[in-house]
């Protein structure tokens, strides 16, 4: 049985960091990486991306390693400040709501799915002449697609009315490129987004580390 942590209202960041260990893990990992980027020469830096990259390649030689190193590595490091916007909006709320278990639960199988899926059809079309051959080496990793289901699953938080809206924005936010002749990626994205929806069974039940849902607004 997980024991909830009991806010700390004098220490809201250290009760914050607290209540959602693994998102705040995650994200110390990645900037650690993004700072090996950013100081590693041109040549290195390539090598590392691709080294852990979730490619057709990759996964084919390495698929453990492949699956697992693409999800602690963004491929602009200038983005590392929005990622942790999102992280802090998205996963910290599942993971205090839901716990770290079945928060890690669904992210991960929403990087795992997402990625075989993607590249699969990626796979196909290079097989069908519909995609160059050099795309099995192409570059794939970063954190979207958990992001994604971190996104899906939310939805549940959100009391109504709001969740229509909030999960009308994410489905056109996330369907829109797909269908306007999206990527591969684009692909992973709209796949994480339907499996964190189809997670709604792990909400139920839930003895949560908070007591209010996100964006609770305090009654005057």
């Amino acid at each position: 049985m997980i024991e909830h942590l009991e806010p700390e209202p004098s220490r809201p960041l250290r009760s914050w960091i607290r209540s959602s260990p693994g998102t705040h893990i995650w994200l110390l990992i990645i900037a650690i990486t993004s700072i090996i980027v950013v100081i590693a020469p041109d040549q290195i830096e390539r090598v590392l991306l691709h080294r852990n990259s979730s490619n057709i390649h990759q996964l084919v030689k390495y698929p453990v390693r492949a699956l697992l190193s693409s999800a602690f590595w963004i491929e602009n490091p200038a983005s590392l400040a929005l990622y942790a916007v999102l992280f802090e909006l998205f996963h910290a709320n599942v993971e205090r709501w839901l716990g770290t278990l079945r928060w890690l639960v669904i992210v991960a199988t929403a990087h795992i799915v997402a990625t075989l899926v993607s590249q699969k059809v990626l796979l196909t079309a290079i097989q069908d002449h519909r995609a160059p051959r050099s795309m099995t080496h192409v570059v794939d990793i970063g954190v979207s697609y958990g992001l994604a289901a971190a996104v899906g699953v939310l939805t549940y938080r959100i009391p109504s009315p709001w969740r229509w809206f909030y999960l009308a924005g994410a489905v056109a936010f996330f369907g829109l490129p797909l269908a306007t002749g999206g990527t591969f990626t684009d692909l992973g994205h709209a796949i994480s987004l339907a499996i964190g929806l189809l997670a709604w069974p792990l909400t139920r039940h839930l003895v949560s580390r908070e007591t209010q849902p996100p964006f609770h607004v305090k009654p005057r």
